[in-house]
């Protein structure tokens, strides 16, 4: 099956990079000093916001400052961020300015991850580009928007569900990587194991995306 496309869009931690053993010291100990140990056992946290998460946790007036303290402890602990299987192959067989990243991480901490990754996308949607993040659609089609692309041209590559959701809702084509959750869990046009998988031909204007069997 090939997909042709205009616009390539990614997340981030899951798809690309896996920053999942930074993730897990840093929002265990947020929730040591928060006092919310118990209760933040019971929290998902892949591909959903700091700030959605924190409001599951926290009053709304303790929100801004401990939003801060997340963001902060993130930022300073980068360190062991990998790069998926196929990640710079991938990126590096596209056209610089067909592709971009949305993440529902913020800037800040999407730009410390990247880095360290060695990854520059042309374009960045992070957490603080958007109202709504995933699954609502607004992120990948104010992406799509930047980049001059329908969203029927579009293709997402997502590893979790509500980011696959977000990518169908805004009128896409979606790839599931199976890094983070079960096939039985994805809903998608392709499902692959992880982006060694794809393959991307260019051909003039178009992309057309394919999967190894």
């Amino acid at each position: 099956m090939k997909i042709h496309a205009d616009a390539l869009l990614f997340d981030m931690d899951g798809t690309l990079i896996s920053s999942l053993d930074s993730v897990v010291r840093c929002w265990t100990r947020w929730a040591r000093e928060y006092g919310v140990t118990e209760e933040f056992a019971r929290v998902s946290l892949h591909g959903r916001p700091a700030v959605e998460i924190i409001a599951e946790l926290l009053p709304a007036e303790r929100i801004p400052e401990a939003l801060a303290r997340i963001e902060r402890l993130e930022i300073e602990d980068v360190a062991g961020v990998l790069v998926l299987p196929g990640t710079k192959d991938l990126l590096a067989s596209l056209p610089g300015d067909r592709w971009a990243v949305v993440t529902s991480a913020t800037r800040r901490l999407a730009e410390a991850r990247l880095a360290e990754a060695g990854i520059r996308p042309p374009l960045l949607i992070a957490a603080d580009d958007v109202v709504r993040g995933k699954p609502d659609p607004e992120p990948f089609l104010l992406a799509a928007g930047k980049l001059g692309a329908e969203p029927a041209r579009c293709v997402v590559f997502e590893d979790a569900p509500a980011g696959l959701t977000a990518g169908r809702a805004g009128g896409m084509r979606t790839v599931a990587l199976t890094t983070t959750h079960g096939r039985d869990e994805l809903a998608a046009d392709l499902v692959v194991g992880d982006l060694s998988a794809v393959s991307v031909q260019v051909s003039g204007a178009t992309m057309a995306v394919s999967a190894a069997a």
